[in-house]
């Protein structure tokens, strides 16, 4: 077909000017009740919708509607956004941050940004870890007490994790750590002693590795402009592969066109009843887009998780609209692959949906959930997991990260066989008896995907928490992420001249 030149070939010096034209940032907190709008005009360039998810998502924002459309080599789009606890955006000095961040863009950050702290207590800001520590990257088989053994290693080399992240997909495992030197607490920065821990590294990754799999260990200093942690993560699944395993994900259900404000009860009964992540890409050729569509289960950070995939694909998206009801999440994309074309080819058809329920997969959370956190020490990461491994304990997925003194670890985990629930009172004491008083364990009994804001009523629902030492119960309230469903469907027309409804 005749491919329809789009933003990135008006002119070969469209960079440069996109780097002339700051972006225009709004934020509304007038025309809504509930939330935040975040509005951001700005010349259009490929990445820049990540850039602002991404933002927005490191500052535990929950983006519960969003309105994308970016015709013409500008885009205009409407965040709507609450903190994770259910609150609009009212601290000065974070709005301001909002405002400078997402004006600037990415490659603006950190000049003269300052430092803001989350809803959660996480402090954002200039300062990265990505760009001012010594990382490990590691992908291999998954197995019981993989990240355990690393952590050990790790310890007797000398040095403190400041902070890891680790996924687990189709019998893969993707983890990155993020290091200094456990006496002077300083930046490892020579060569030789990164190369020792690479080789360390490797020999524990490798001595239990399935011939077969992508084996990727690689330990590096400082680096300036290092990748996101989680879509570096995103990146290691895929270039081991993950995605090629198992069926391809099945199409869309026709029947959720309910979800343009029509049948809101049968939408929820299907939600109910869907396991699989759906994808399915049609062609819209008169408008000289490809129309992707993902169904599946809603959870926080699913907009990131999807547009991060597409951008590190090399497809740009023109127009999207978002949504949920319940527990699921509609997501549909019109994009064009770097050439500007649509999508003909059967095969890169089947990969990309393939990636995409990939790239929703991963982040599904498998297991009980346990929140640990404790004083910051040296061969902490390593004592926890080697007590949960001791206990027949694996992990599935792991969040660690030090803020000042204190070390916060967010864990899921499963028996070590697959085969029944784990013991919470068991794991609870046998971490609190290994470890001390100091370490506090919280068992989260509910997901944070089952915490959702109602699209129709907005309320905010609770989960139970069970505090270790003598099962005292408080409750914890916060959002998933939602989005709008008709909204776009009503004013798209009024947006781009050339831009219509589709028949489904």
């Amino acid at each position: 077909m005749e491919s329809r030149l789009s933003w990135p070939y008006f002119d070969p010096d469209f960079d440069s000017l996109v780097d002339r034209i700051e972006p225009r940032v709004c934020i509304d907190n007038e025309t809504c009740e509930t939330c935040t709008l975040v509005k951001v005009d700005s010349a259009n360039r490929h990445g820049i919708l990540l850039e602002m998810v991404q933002l927005l998502t490191d500052l535990d924002l929950v983006i519960f509607k969003s309105y994308i459309s970016s015709d013409g080599g500008w885009l205009m789009d409407v965040f709507h956004v609450a903190d994770l606890l259910g609150n609009k955006l009212t601290d000065p000095v974070l709005i301001h941050y909002v405002q400078q961040a997402l004006g600037r863009g990415q490659r603006g950050r950190g000049r003269g940004t300052s430092e803001v702290t989350t809803c959660l207590g996480k402090l954002v800001g200039s300062a990265h870890l990505a760009c001012d520590y010594a990382a490990v990257e590691v992908t291999s088989t998954d197995r019981p007490g993989l990240l355990s053994e690393i952590a050990a290693v790790l310890t007797e080399l000398g040095c403190q994790v400041l902070c890891a992240q680790a996924w687990t997909h189709k019998s893969l495992a993707a983890i990155v750590l993020y290091l200094l030197d456990g006496s002077t607490r300083a930046p490892i920065t020579e060569a030789d002693r990164l190369a020792n821990i690479e080789r360390q590294v490797n020999i524990v990754v490798e001595a239990h590795h399935v011939p077969g799999h992508r084996r990727w260990v690689k330990a590096g200093g400082p680096t300036p402009g290092r990748v996101h942690t989680e879509r570096r993560l995103h990146q290691l699944l895929y270039e081991a592969g993950d995605y090629e395993a198992g069926p391809p994900p099945p199409p869309v259900d026709p029947n959720l066109e309910a979800f343009r404000g029509q049948n809101l009860p049968l939408l929820a009964s299907s939600a109910t009843a869907m396991t699989k992540t759906r994808v399915s890409i049609d062609s819209w050729k008169e408008r000289g887009y490809s129309v992707v569509n993902i169904q599946s289960r809603d959870r926080p950070k699913l907009l990131f998780d999807t547009v991060c995939t597409m951008t590190d694909m090399d497809y740009a998206v023109f127009h999207a609209t978002m949504g949920s009801h319940g527990p699921l999440a509609v997501q549909e994309y019109y994009i064009q692959d770097m050439y500007g074309c649509t999508l003909e080819c059967e095969m890169e058809k089947q990969k990309i949906t393939r990636c995409l329920a990939a790239a929703v997969e991963r982040r599904v959370s498998h297991g009980l959930r346990l929140e640990i956190s404790g004083r910051d020490r040296p061969g902490l990461l390593s004592d926890i997991t080697r007590v949960l491994r001791e206990n027949s304990v694996s992990l599935t997925r792991a969040e660690c990260a030090t803020r000042g003194e204190r070390a916060t670890m967010t864990l899921y985990v499963t028996t070590a066989s697959g085969v029944g629930d784990v013991d919470p009172k068991r794991v609870v004491a046998s971490v609190e008896e290994e470890l001390g008083e100091g370490i506090k364990v919280a068992v989260i009994s509910g997901a944070l995907a089952a915490l959702n804001r109602s699209s129709s009523n907005n309320d905010v629902k609770s989960a139970r928490i069970t505090t270790a030492g003598g099962g005292a119960a408080r409750s914890k309230s916060t959002t998933s992420v939602t989005a709008f469903g008709s909204l776009l469907w009503s004013h798209i027309e009024r947006l781009s001249n050339n831009f219509g409804s589709i028949s489904s």
